[in-house]
């Protein structure tokens, strides 16, 4: 099979906005997808862990991707996982049901295709299993912190791109020593890497890295964008703005994703805080205000850079 590469640049991991009565609420997301393309993203990662994968039925899972795609409407690439279940039978049930969605990819979760205990070979052999029940399908990576954090190594990522069937891997080692030897392992190659972590996107850019893909997308993406864009033609600008970012992303252990939904609605977006995984009402006043203090930054920047 041909597979289409992904797009270079910034991919949010989108949350999903409730309604107070703990439905999906499809009028919210379709407004959050314009304001994610309006701020020129290259992709959206539409079912993820920021989007509460663990807490959404399968139902709901195909439901909000093939939403995603049908509302970007081909201005942006479209992929999703909501892979989390333990058997081989039923991830399999779960990932033709992404790949019916029209997705660019469909994500596999690192840490579904063996257990923590089990080696690189236990991995492999299931993955071969995955790739022949879905058939003619891209798939891509996330390397997912729950409910345990397994990273690739080089060499498994070698042989993920000589499958000819990968072509995306969120990365979430937060080391750049580590990436460089997973980018050595695939150089040339169509399975492509991009950043979860904003310490370290610049340095990463600047070695080879394709882009972001992480939380701080889903609170001022147009800065990430910016920076992907222009690290080459304008160095200093760019450290000046890792700088911000950098530390900005803390917020990232503020209390996720609740504090992501009040900093959209900052923006003007119609999103309740309501959410599976975390009782919105624990979002603090101090809480609030920070995000109140980074947005008003936010806008400081944007303002320097035009945007």
């Amino acid at each position: 099979m041909r597979i289409q590469p992904i797009a270079t640049g910034v991919w949010p991991t989108m949350v999903t906005p409730f309604t107070d009565s703990n439905e999906v609420d499809y009028n919210a997301l379709e407004r959050m997808i314009e304001w994610y393309i309006g701020h020129r993203v290259a992709g959206l990662f539409a079912v993820c862990q920021s989007s509460e994968m663990f807490y959404l039925t399968l139902a709901e899972r195909a439901a909000i991707a093939r939403f995603v795609v049908e509302k970007a409407r081909g201005r942006v690439q479209v992929i999703a996982s909501g892979h989390i279940s333990d058997s081989t039978e039923d991830q399999r049930t779960e990932l033709r049901a992404m790949a019916e969605t029209g997705v660019q990819a469909v994500v596999l979760v690192s840490n579904r295709l063996a257990r923590q205990d089990e080696s690189d070979d236990v991995w492999k052999r299931h993955a071969e299993e995955l790739l022949a029940a879905v058939p003619d399908v891209p798939f891509g990576i996330y390397e997912c912190p729950y409910p345990y954090k397994r990273l690739l190594s080089p060499e498994l990522l070698r042989w993920c791109e000589s499958t000819g069937r990968f072509t995306f891997l969120k990365d979430t080692c937060c080391d750049t020593d580590r990436i460089r030897s997973k980018l050595d392992a695939v150089r040339g190659g169509g399975l492509r890497l991009y950043n979860a972590n904003t310490a370290t996107l610049l340095e990463t850019l600047q070695i080879g890295i394709e882009g972001y893909s992480g939380i701080m997308g889903n609170f001022h993406p147009d800065l990430y964008v910016w920076l992907t864009r222009h690290y080459l033609d304008r160095p200093v600008e760019a450290e000046k703005l890792q700088h911000f970012l950098g530390l900005s992303s803390v917020i990232e252990s503020q209390y996720y994703p609740v504090n992501a939904k009040y900093y959209l609605r900052l923006e003007g977006l119609p999103i309740g805080l309501h959410t599976r995984s975390k009782d919105s009402r624990l979002l603090t006043y101090s809480n609030r205000r920070e995000i109140e203090q980074l947005y008003a930054l936010t806008c400081q920047y944007r303002e320097r850079y035009r945007l």
